[in-house]
């Protein structure tokens, strides 16, 4: 049984009396711990399906089931449940609160999840420390670099252990090198069992990757087994790895 499985899904909106289809009949397995992009076009479907793919949404038709559970029936609080205790979402704008110092940012999913003052701590010092942040607990969002709140996120996405994250664009507003460190840390958190789905329109961050599916007009257009390009990818971002990010 696959992770995630999809089934002639399709997502249908009504706009002035025109019907746009988002998704157009979506079949599709994502098996656990895979490293996934999916790659489209602005306007192909690839952020509907992420919302979908990550309980943010159900399909007007068709199914789909998140670790052997149907979503498409779910209540609106029975999907924040599977999100807080499956899901783990990385964002391109980090989505961190600004008023909220970093650790206290890490411990947000915590106190939706119910996890007492000391579990919270313990578990996002654990996960910051994972990211290399554990040295910048008490800093605000304002008070770090690009590369470093978004980090910041990804312990966020961490601390409740979930089975799958997924990343929208995470390296739209990095540098090229910056970049290169996040998705190899994103590569590292695959390569420990972590179902990791990127989601961007860029071709050079989808070669990272083994597996890309790409998106057209709500369709899968390709199925790319991306491994030559990943595996060139990946010898460029070995060498970035082996240097320190900024403190």
């Amino acid at each position: 049984m696959a992770l995630l499985e999809l089934r002639d899904v399709r997502k249908v909106y009504h706009l002035g009396g025109e019907e746009i289809r988002a998704l157009d009949g979506i079949t599709l397995d994502i098996e656990g711990g895979e490293f996934v992009s999916i790659i489209g076009p602005s306007g192909s479907g690839t952020s509907t399906l992420m919302h979908i793919l990550g309980c943010l949404d159900t399909p007007s038709h068709g199914t789909v089931k998140l670790d052997g559970t149907p979503i498409q029936q779910a209540s609106a609080r029975e999907l924040a449940q599977m999100r807080n205790r499956k899901i783990g979402f990385v964002f391109q704008f980090f989505n961190l609160l600004p008023k909220l110092n970093v650790v206290q940012n890490v411990e947000l999913p915590m106190i939706y999840a119910g996890l007492n003052g000391k579990q919270r701590r313990e578990k996002a010092l654990k996960a910051l420390d994972a990211v290399q942040m554990g040295h910048r607990l008490k800093n605000r969002p304002s008070q770090l670099s690009g590369g470093q709140q978004q980090r910041v996120a990804i312990a966020r996405a961490l601390v409740n252990d979930p089975k799958i994250i997924f990343a929208d664009e995470p390296t739209g507003n990095l540098d090229t090198h910056t970049g290169e460190i996040i998705l190899e840390l994103f590569r590292s958190l695959s390569q420990q069992g972590r179902t990791v789905i990127i989601v961007t329109h860029n071709p050079e961050i989808a070669a990272v990757t083994p597996r890309r599916i790409e998106i057209r007009n709500g369709k899968i257009a390709d199925r790319v087994d991306a491994r030559l390009a990943g595996q060139e990818k990946a010898a460029l971002l070995s060498k970035s790895s082996a240097v320190q990010p900024s403190p």
